[in-house]
């Protein structure tokens, strides 16, 4: 059995030097090492062998092992070796060519119209109020003269977290938090810009979420002179300076007188096209003057105080300053629409 063991290693150590690849090390290793191997096999027969000769044979049966493991061990480390040679000969960088360019990014076109909104409206001495979007009825509503089962609620069909909480569904509630903040301190002169939630069908000009820009002034003596000054600066730094505006009335719970702002035809100046429908307007916001009962909740005495308040759709101006025809392609994530926006 001794010969065996010594012809065993032998001829392992001669297969394991002709090896050229790790599929054929396994094959040997199981073929020699494994459970049903040739090493195994061999050791069978030690049960007929006397009490005296079993050491002698196991340790030789040990020494045959460990050969042969030291050498498949051996050849692991060389494919390994040949492996990391082999890639750092196919992966060699040459740092003398020129760097790839890296592509740039660009700001999303609502962002980009917050900002521009924001830069106009704090050149005009506003500073930025935000709020949360989780409001409560109080702030949503009731504040804004808007109580319970008033008939005008049914203009925004919200959603609803409990029977006191929901989505917001303006920014309007960050002027009365404002107007509280203030505690009846003038001037106060503030935009709200922020996400608000209504349930509606996603069409090409509605979404479920979308963005408001609403503004804020109250001090003494405020007239809906300066809100059409206001507004009229705003759209001419927004559009151009050859852009008009015309008010028409309306009706806001929480404004009173209340209007609706038309801008001259971003398409066609005025003339009439099929954008405007031939009236050479288009529809862009809605404003008006304070309702008493806002400033009184508000903390203001009416009295003694005036002030107007506008608010405005961010996607609306976007998809007239950049000529978008689908609020949809906001939200999308589609890089072939929002690469455009690179060179703006």
């Amino acid at each position: 059995m001794k010969e065996r063991l010594h012809a065993l290693r032998e001829h392992a150590l001669e297969l394991l030097k002709e090896v050229g690849n790790e599929q054929q090390l396994n094959d040997l290793r199981v073929r020699f090492l494994g459970k049903k191997g040739e090493l195994t096999e061999i050791l069978r027969g030690m049960g007929g062998l006397s009490a005296e000769e079993r050491p002698v044979i196991g340790q030789v049966a040990n020494v045959v092992r460990e050969a042969i493991e030291t050498s498949i061990n051996e050849k692991v480390e060389a494919f390994k070796r040949a492996e990391l040679d082999r890639r750092l000969q196919s992966e060699t960088v040459d740092v003398t060519l020129p760097g790839r360019p890296m592509p740039h990014g660009a700001v999303h076109p609502l962002t980009k119209v917050i900002q521009e909104i924001e830069d106009i409206f704090t050149g005009m001495g506003y500073q930025i109020a935000e709020g949360p979007e989780v409001e409560s009825d109080y702030y949503n509503f009731e504040a804004l003269n808007l109580p319970k089962n008033h008939p005008a609620r049914d203009m925004q069909d919200s959603f609803y977290i409990t029977e006191e909480l929901l989505m917001r569904t303006h920014t309007s509630p960050v002027q009365v938090r404002t107007m509280e903040l203030m505690k009846g301190d003038v001037p106060l002169k503030v935009i709200c810009p922020g996400r608000v939630y209504r349930r509606d069908d996603d069409d090409a000009t509605h979404s479920f979420m979308f963005h408001q820009i609403e503004g804020l002034v109250i001090d003494k003596n405020i007239r809906m002179s300066d809100l059409k000054g206001t507004l009229l600066q705003f759209v001419r730094e927004m559009f151009g300076s050859h852009m008009q505006i015309r008010l028409r009335p309306s009706f806001f719970p929480f404004t009173e007188p209340s209007a609706e702002v038309d801008v001259t035809c971003v398409q066609c100046a005025g003339e009439g096209c099929r954008m405007c429908k031939q009236t050479g307007w288009l529809e862009i916001l809605g404003c008006g003057m304070v309702h008493p009962k806002v400033l009184e909740m508000g903390g203001y005495d009416p009295k003694e105080y005036s002030g107007f308040a506008f608010g405005m759709g961010v996607e609306r101006i976007a998809l007239l300053k950049y000529g978008i025809d689908d609020i949809r392609h906001f939200y999308t994530n589609d890089i072939r629409f929002l690469k455009q926006f690179n060179r703006m």
